[in-house]
């Protein structure tokens, strides 16, 4: 039995099997790209550039 590896996405808090890892931090296939597709003007973007400056923090501390 094959077990895949679950882990906690960064922006949605969720277990997922499937996304990318960026310095340690992972974020879901559908995190991904519900970021990619969010137009600056969109009310979700700020939350996304929060989430994303996390990483920064994380690695430099």
């Amino acid at each position: 039995m094959d077990q895949t590896e679950r882990k906690i996405c960064i922006v949605c808090g969720e277990p997922k099997e499937d996304g990318i890892t960026i310095v340690t931090e992972f974020i879901c296939t559908s995190c991904e790209s519900e970021m990619v597709h969010t137009k600056v003007e969109d009310d979700r973007y700020p939350f996304f550039v929060h989430q994303m400056k996390q990483l920064w923090l994380r690695f430099h501390t």
